[in-house]
Parts: C-alpha cells; structure tokens; sequence
C-alpha cells in the first residue's frame, strides 16, 4: 500500500510539473470530489481489444494509479462476427440488432468471456488489479424473444457489486451479459448496457474508445467538441452526417440527458485517452448537453453585472470602473449562463474581439470553442491581445492566422493577409489602454 501510494504521489507531481500542470492537477481535483464510483464509465469496442489491447491497459491502469477507478464495460463485435461464421452460425440483424438464437447466444457468451479475460489479464500486467464482472451486474428482461431471440433490454444495475469490486481496490471490467429473470443470460447492446450504467452510476464522464478517436465532420476530420443544445439539431439536418454518425449522436444524447449538466461524453484512442481527460485541449471529441449561446448587437440586451462578473473570474482580476461605460460593443457572443463569452468592439475600421472570457470551471467543457465558433462565423476577420504569458495562448495559436510579440502583449488576428494593413493595427492594439486595475 505505501509503496502504491508512492508511486500514485510521484505521478501526480510530474503530472503537476508540465507545461499543464495547473489544468491536470484542476482535473483531478474535480474528478476526485466525486464518489469513488463515479468518475466514469468506459466503454471499449471489440476492434479496440484487437488492435489497442496493450494501449488500452495502460491508460485504464494510470487512471488508478493516479487515485480514479473507471467502470469498464466492453463490447466484442468483430471477435463474435469471426467465430460465429467460423461455426456457420447465422445471426440476421433486425433494427440494427443481432438475432440470438440459443446456438448464437453460447458462441456470445464464450466470446465475451473470453475478450473479458484478456483485458483484465492486460491490465493486471500493468501492476494494477482488476476484476471480471461477466455476468450478474446487469438485470435484463427479454426484449422481443419472439423478433430477437436471446437479445436482452436492461431492466436494473447490481451496483453493490461494482461498489464491492471497486472498494477492494481493483478496477470493475463488465460485458454486454445480462441475466434474465432465472438466470438466462441474454445479449445486450453495447451502447444499452452502456445507457443503463450510465443512469445507474451517474457519472461524472463517459468515455467511448474508438479507433478513429472522435466524430468525423464533413471534412473527415475529428470534431473538437458539441454543444448538443447549439449544435444537434444543425447535424441531424447535415447531409454529410451518415447512418452510424446519426446513431451514435442520438444515443449520446439519450446518455446526456440522464445525466447531470455537469457531466460529458468524450469519444477518443487509448493513447489519446489521458490528455483528453486532463487537459483543456484535449485529444478527441467532447459533447455536452451545453447551453445555448446568444448574440446581441446592443449592451441594453446584456446583463451588465454577470458580464462584468464573468470577466473578472475569468482573468481573475478587478476591472476599471469606467470598463462598461466606455465599452463600444459590436458584438456580444454570451452563453445563457454567463459562464463563457466573446466582446467585439470596433476600433477605429477594425473588429477588435475586446474580451474573450471563460469562467475556471467551465474550462475543458467545449464552451469556450462553441462560443468561438460561433462569433467567428460572424466575423471572418479581427484583432486582439493577450498578455504574452496568457495561458489561453495556446489555444490562440491554434485557432489565428498570424501574431506578433510587442512590448508585454502578444497581438493575434484572423483572417486578415495584408501586411501593409496589420502593421499599424498592431501598434494601435498594443496602444490600448488597460481594462483592468494595477
């Protein structure tokens, strides 16, 4: 016990040591107030535990070491599709669902045991206890046994005995088995059983593992982060969003909605597993329920003292008492709890984005890039200026066009090219007066 309680303090000290280590050591303060139990769930797909076995044990076995037990749960699709065929079972598919006849559902059963036994091994191998919950965790009634056969809908969640796994210092690692009432087991759908633990457990995160480690956008490429209140109904609508995509977004939705605000799914890789859970940037897709963000046009139509209050958490300094009076807005681009914002001014012929302000706890939920979203769909070309020590400049980095140091300032902008014209903005930018207090 010392000896883990060592290593855990060594590996939070060098997490704490790097270049985000105020962010890492937020993150695992908050994920740590929670009960034991209900840090997350993780769900891991059958071509995960094929091709990311060792990938896999590793970053579940650090989330224990550093204090943070998951419930895992996992699937094993591709491993039954091959054996099945192998025996010359066939297993139709209705609804998306696989048919289970007695045969199929033994061949399920050996399948899913099996792939169990080998995580748990993989992660035991890591120096880190783990223990298999194969069948009996989750209750389940027949679905439709006449349509599905052996193909089960949960109907309760033994939390006693993860509670018992986890309290005994071993990480829970459950299949897609449930048990009828009299002891038959049935096959679950992964993202059912997922759903039904989700609710139970109440979770502060839901992690889906995937190869491809996000939602695709029309690009190919991974999606940052959704706001399903701002965003779900635009991608439902999208033509470029396919069958697989639309599911998997109404199954989260259904998962979020269970859900505290407070709680997120993220879909991302094993290897990219740690930063997205630790750090702002992240390393996949976060969606959250979120909330909507409003634009106005007019200081009348904010709330001066939650504006106010907003920025000063956010640079966690006092503003000059003349900051609204003098405040020329543009825009305001203001989520409706007033936890994340963007203040356009004009300043002479420029847009000049005046404050860009996200309150401590809503950093790392994808507020701040919805919010930035957006406000620059609006507005394809602005200035601004962030102390060169911000630690928000990272992100600045990756989202401008282009930037220069002057003096205590670092100057961005986006969107513009000319740099006959970005040469005197930039000395007037940096000319500004302060908006806060010494």
């Amino acid at each position: 016990m010392t000896s883990s309680l060592s290593t855990r303090q060594t590996i939070v000290q060098l997490l704490s040591n790097m270049s985000d280590g105020k962010e890492i050591r937020s993150y695992l303060q908050r994920f740590s107030a929670v009960g034991e139990a209900r840090f997350a769930v993780i769900k891991i797909g059958g071509a995960i535990l094929e091709d990311q076995l060792e990938e896999t044990a590793s970053a579940l076995a650090f989330l224990h070491t550093v204090g943070l037990t998951p419930i895992v749960i996992h699937g094993g699709g591709p491993q039954l599709d091959r054996t099945l065929a192998a025996r010359g079972v066939e297993t139709p598919k209705i609804d998306g669902l696989r048919v289970t006849s007695a045969e199929a559902m033994d061949v399920a059963r050996d399948v899913f045991i099996g792939e169990n036994i080998k995580l748990v091994e993989a992660v035991r191998a890591q120096g880190v206890d783990a223990d298999s919950l194969t069948a009996g965790v989750i209750e389940a009634d027949y679905l439709d046994k006449e349509k599905y056969g052996f193909v089960g809908e949960p109907t309760n969640v033994r939390l006693g005995l993860i509670r018992s796994v986890v309290k005994s210092g071993a990480v829970p690692i459950l299949t897609c088995l449930g048990i009828a009432p009299g002891g038959q087991l049935l096959n679950i759908n992964g993202d059912s059983a997922t759903r039904a633990l989700v609710v139970a457990l109440q979770p502060m995160k839901v992690v889906f593992l995937s190869g491809v480690g996000g939602l695709l956008d029309k690009h190919g490429r991974p999606m940052h982060s959704i706001n399903l209140a701002s965003d779900y109904d635009k991608l439902m609508k999208a033509d470029w969003v396919a069958g697989g995509m639309r599911l998997k977004l109404q199954e989260i939705k259904r998962v979020l909605e269970a859900l505290p605000l407070t709680s997120s799914v993220s879909i991302t890789t094993p290897s990219g597993l740690i930063k997205e859970l630790f750090t702002h940037g992240g390393a996949g897709t976060l969606v959250r329920m979120g909330e909507p963000i409003r634009a106005v046009a007019s200081k009348a139509k904010l709330d001066r003292a939650k504006t106010i209050a907003l920025v000063e958490s956010a640079f966690g300094r006092k503003l000059k008492e003349d900051w609204w009076e003098s405040l020329d807005l543009h825009q305001a681009h203001m989520s409706e709890s007033y936890r994340a914002g963007a203040i356009l001014t004009k300043v002479d012929d420029f847009i000049y984005l005046d404050k860009f302000a996200v309150v401590e706890e809503a950093r790392g939920e994808g507020l701040s890039r919805t919010v930035w979203r957006q406000f620059t769909k609006q507005n394809p070309v602005f200035y601004w200026r962030s102390r060169t020590e911000n630690g928000f400049n990272a992100f600045y980095g990756e989202v401008c066009t282009g930037s220069v140091k002057i003096g205590a300032w670092t100057v961005f902008w986006v969107g513009e090219r000319d740099f006959a014209r970005i040469a005197p903005i930039v000395q007037r930018i940096a000319a500004l007066p302060a908006s806060f207090e010494s």
